[in-house]
Order: C-alpha cells, then structure tokens, then sequence
C-alpha cells in the first residue's frame, strides 16, 4: 500500500509540475505543443492515464516533423524576392535549384522552390502584382491562395496601390502577410558615399522605415508592420524580429518546420533553434518514460520506495533512457555553443574584410 501511495504522489507531483517545467524549455516564440494538448497531458497525468500522455504527445511530435510549409513570396521584378527565397534555402548563385535572378521578370507564373534539406517545405515565387488591370480577387483565385501558410509582399523602393489592395484582400480569407523592404544595405552604400561626413545608419533606416510606413497608410494600409533587410546579410536589420515574428504566428504544429529550416546568422536564431531541440528530446523522454511505466507498471510500483530512497535507483531501462537524454541535451548544446563561437568568428573576419575593401580603419581589441 505504502509503494502506491508513493507512486500516486509521484504522477500527482509530475502533473502538478509539468506545464510550469515545459514553460521553461519553450522558445519565447511558443513550443510544439498546443495549449489544448498541454490541458490534455496534465489532465491524463492526474488520472494516471499514461497511455494518453503517451499518445498526445507522439501525436504532437508527428505533426511537428511532418507539417508541410508552403510560403508565398510576392514582389516586382527586381526587387529580390528570388534572393530572397536563395537566401531562406540556403542555396548560393547558381548551384541546382536557384531561383532565378535578373532585372527582367523572370517569373511569369507562379514557380515552386523545395527547401533542399527539408522537403517539406516549398518556397512559391509568385508574379508580380504591377499590371494596370490589377485585381485582387482574381489574383488569389489564380495563384490558389489557400495553398499557403502565409504571404510575404517584397519591395526595394515603394510598395504601390496593387501591394496595399493584395494585402487587404489576404486579410479578408484570413491569412497572414507580410510587408518586406529589401536592399537597404545598397541604401545604406548610396547614403554614405554620398553623405559621407552627415551619414548615420539608424537615422537612414529610420527614414526607410517611415517613408515606407506614411506610404502604406497613404494607400490604405492601417498600422502595416515593416521589416528591413538585405538579402546578403540576413543577421542584420529586421530579420531576426520577421524570423521571430513569422514562428509566433505560425500554427503550433509547423513552428517546428520553420525552425530548423532558419539559417545559423543570429545568436537569436540559434538559441530558437537550441530550445526546440530541447522542448523536442524532453517530449520524447516523456513519452518513451510514460510508455515504460505502462508497460512495466506492478514493477515500476514495486520500485517506488527503492526510487526515492538514498540507495534506491530507476528500474535499469529507464536509468539507461535518462542517462542518454542527459547525453543528448549535452550534445545540442555543445553544437548550440560552437555554432555561436563560429558565427562570431565568420563575422569578425567579414568586417575586417568590409573595413579593408572600404579603405577604412580597422579598430580590433
């Protein structure tokens, strides 16, 4: 009797403490899990039903690692949605799959790019939206809007009547868009050598920023969210708060996807990256522990006292699982770290290169 009362303590402690400890593995962007799942696992936990924990959470991972993410990339030609979608697949000038790239439209019809180390993923370049004829509706129905988890609308310079129209008609079927101004690095470059003694960078991206703003308001665009970019430095300007932006927004079960597709640029994204893989493993350690004890139930009760005793131990099977998680969450973070160190290294070499190629100083500690 005393080794029952120890195990329901036990299942009632680990409902107790589940949603708090999962809290603090989640990215701050959200987790794999649902809200609805997380009330459904506590609640199993507290019935004791380890079946169920164990069938909820398989079903969240599979989502997870099988959600398709289909993304729509709208602009002009010569506004670098190509470069963009290249820069997003990890995919340089001219290797297979490269999207096309030219000052001329090189996408008169709607061109899929597959993710070439997710599979899963399919980057859609689209046509532009410039034709005097212009109508939303049709557009949609042409592309086959619903096809996609959400749209990002490009410009280099100004987003035009056609951007703002697209934007609300998006709105109306209820997905989601957002507005990308690309090439500021070419802005910055003009500004200075022209400017060369007034020029400040945030005062310019500052002004981008507004002129782009009163623009989209102008057309009918209310309170637009604009990201700053360049398509050759994606750690700087706003792309880590578009890569944040987009995985809060996104439903719980494609996060995943999105995530590890995100390029190592940012100590942002790494960490994103870190935390999924951790909230993942502890996921499977939970359900493999929870099918374990189901499975060896009379004798994990039976083992109960011996557990929580000083000279007691798990049963043999969950001691080796625990000792290869432990191994697992110090692999990611060892590679989470080095990736870190050799993201900083890769950017200290590109400014002292920047610096040489300008003919500016080169200040180094």
């Amino acid at each position: 009797m005393a080794q029952y009362y120890s195990f329901r303590k036990m299942q009632t402690q680990l409902a107790t403490n589940f949603v708090p400890h999962y809290t603090t593995l989640v990215s701050k962007v959200g987790g794999i899990i649902s809200p609805e799942n997380l009330c459904r696992i506590q609640a199993a936990l507290k019935e004791t039903n380890l079946k169920d924990v164990a069938n909820i959470i398989e079903e969240s991972l599979m989502a997870a690692e099988n959600a398709p993410l289909d993304v729509a990339v709208i602009g002009e030609s010569g506004t670098g949605k190509s470069s963009f979608i290249n820069a997003l697949r990890g995919v340089s000038y001219e290797e297979e799959g490269f999207a096309g790239v030219g000052v001329v439209e090189t996408t008169m019809k709607k061109t899929p790019y597959q993710h070439p180390k997710y599979p899963n993923v399919t980057f859609w370049d689209l046509p532009g939206t410039g034709t005097p004829n212009f109508h939303p509706h049709e557009y949609l129905e042409m592309v086959e809007f619903a096809t996609y988890d959400f749209f990002i609308i490009i410009s280099s310079s100004r987003f035009t009547l056609n951007d703002a129209l697209l934007a609300q008609n998006i709105k109306e079927i209820g997905k989601k868009f957002y507005f990308v101004r690309t090439k500021v690095d070419n802005d910055l470059y003009n500004e200075e050598k022209s400017k060369p003694t007034s020029f400040k960078q945030e005062r310019v991206l500052q002004q981008i920023r507004d002129n782009c703003l009163a623009n989209l308001s102008h057309i009918g665009v209310p309170e637009p969210c604009i990201f700053l970019v360049s398509n050759f430095d994606l750690d700087d300007f706003d792309f880590p708060i578009l890569e944040e932006t987009l995985l809060k927004e996104l439903p719980v079960h494609k996060r995943y996807t999105f995530v590890l597709l995100l390029p190592n640029l940012s100590d942002a994204a790494i960490e994103m990256k870190r935390a999924f893989l951790k909230e993942k493993i502890w996921l499977d350690a939970l359900e493999i522990i929870s099918g374990k004890l189901l499975e060896h139930l009379p004798e994990a009760m039976n083992c109960i006292e011996c557990y929580c005793s000083v000279n007691g131990g798990l049963p043999s099977a969950l001691f080796q699982f625990l000792k290869v998680y432990i191994l697992h969450l110090k692999f990611i973070n060892t590679v989470a770290d080095d990736a870190k160190i050799l993201l900083h290294k890769t950017l200290e070499i590109l400014s002292l290169r920047k610096c040489q190629r300008d003919g500016s100083d080169c200040l180094t500690e």
